[in-house]
């Protein structure tokens, strides 16, 4: 974050409209177009938002990276998606918005989704790619968030979660399009979000539920949230005790989540529907249809125009999609009235303050510690993050050098909070690592995450 970046920004939809134009002037002359792809490494704000509309709107993708990487872990992902320009920085920010080029003619609606990148049980980072949309299928993508959501002109949507997270665009572009006003906050602060709250009085926001437990929690939080018509959250488990808090204070109707992932949305779940069956996360989003296998996996049938692919990984797109339907490899279970509960996340994801972190990517980073022999990542539930990130290693070496190790390599989200020091990690008898029975074998609070 700059130093002179505001922690609470607003933009306006007049003004959004013509910063967006700037940014696709200022792309179109350096000769990048449809197809092609900018990556940012930015902490949250109103030119960064302005910036990824712009360019989705001239069918530029944008490739959004955590801000918080180091740059041996930013160079990998760049150097993968291969980028026309990178902008890491406020200057570049600065020169797509204010540069001086003459205003671009852009497209209604975003006609593609930007990439991030996400990674499967071998820790290998994968970009969810879209391609270019053409002008039926964008706009259909855009309608299927925005009328879900019912944003309109009336809106005023505050963005809690940072911009590398697809939601957040996808509500904020949803808001601006339709001609509401958006607040972004540079970065995440209970304080500061109960500031903008009372100061902007948002009618929608989203939460990842360590964020909503930490305004819950948060001394200024008052009673009632009067001015929300929609509080939504998603993206980890959320305590029963924090949605029943959270709906006490916003009232009836208003307490929502989905789920979904990087790669597509699957389910939406009311306040009434999460009352009348604690625990589900919903059913199908409209033009979809769920179903599970025997062997447990959720697979959504989605509309051609939330197809994707992984970026130049046909084996994992193909392993993703048969006859129409996609699955990220979570396990589930549906009732007799279509509600789908989940039964664990994909096998080794844990998701902390709710981003992912994978064990594989970690694991192989530890590994490379002088006196580790064996390393296991997992997760634990946690009252604050949802999900802790603890290590258990077998080896000389020690927790101080296990920390100092991972400081080295891994952005702080993905580093274990925990490490334990294990004779041996339990396994099945074919050698498979049991990394579900950890947290029992070492005593640790709550419930497995895996």
């Amino acid at each position: 974050m700059s130093p002179t970046r505001p922690l609470i920004e607003t933009v306006e939809p007049a003004a959004a409209e013509d910063a967006q134009r700037r940014v696709g002037g200022a792309l179109a002359d350096a000769g990048i177009g449809p197809g092609d792809r900018v990556a940012f490494c930015l902490g949250s704000s109103a030119d960064l938002l302005v910036c990824v509309l712009g360019a989705l709107r001239l069918g530029v993708v944008p490739v959004l990276l955590n801000a918080t990487l180091l740059p041996a872990e930013r160079a990998a992902l760049i150097g993968d998606a291969d980028p026309a320009l990178v902008v890491a920085d406020e200057k570049g920010l600065a020169a797509l918005v204010n540069g001086g080029h003459a205003p671009a003619d852009l497209a209604p609606v975003p006609l593609a989704r930007p990439m991030h990148y996400t990674s499967g049980t071998t820790g290998r980072p994968k970009g969810v790619w879209s391609g270019v949309l053409d002008d039926q299928d964008a706009q259909a993508l855009f309608d299927d968030e925005a009328d879900l959501w019912e944003f309109d002109a009336s809106d005023t949507h505050l963005v809690c979660s940072p911009l590398y997270h697809s939601v957040s665009v996808r509500f904020a572009a949803g808001t601006l399009l339709r001609g509401g006003r958006v607040v972004v906050l540079s970065h995440f602060e209970p304080a500061a979000a109960l500031e903008a709250i009372a100061a902007y009085r948002p009618t929608t926001t989203f939460m990842a539920p360590t964020a909503l437990q930490r305004v819950l929690r948060h001394p200024t939080m008052p009673r009632r949230l009067p001015s929300l018509r929609l509080l939504v959250h998603a993206g980890s488990f959320c305590p029963p005790p924090v949605k029943r808090d959270a709906i006490e204070r916003v009232g009836p109707g208003v307490c929502r989540e989905f789920y979904g992932s990087t790669e597509g949305q699957f389910t939406v779940c009311g306040t009434e529907e999460w009352l009348a069956r604690p625990g589900t996360v919903g059913r199908a989003r409209p033009g979809r249809r769920l179903e599970v296998d025997a062997d447990g996996t959720v697979w959504c049938h989605a509309p051609g125009y939330a197809r994707f692919e992984y970026w130049r990984d046909r084996e994992a797109t193909a392993r993703a999609w048969r006859a129409g339907a996609f699955t990220v490899g979570d396990l589930g279970r549906l009732d007799d009235d279509g509600y789908l509960y989940l039964d664990g996340r994909r096998e080794d994801l844990v998701i902390t303050g709710g981003v992912n972190v994978y064990p594989a990517e970690v694991e192989a980073a530890l590994a490379e510690a002088p006196g580790v022999v064996e390393v296991a990542v997992f997760g634990v539930r946690d009252d604050e993050w949802g999900e802790r990130v603890c290590a258990a290693v077998v080896g000389e070496a020690t927790e101080s050098d296990l920390r100092r190790h991972a400081e080295g390599r891994l952005a702080p989200y993905k580093r274990p909070k925990e490490y334990f020091v294990v004779r041996h990690l339990p396994r099945t008898a074919t050698g498979k690592l049991r990394r579900g029975a950890l947290a029992g074998r070492l005593g640790l609070e709550g419930d497995p995450a895996t």
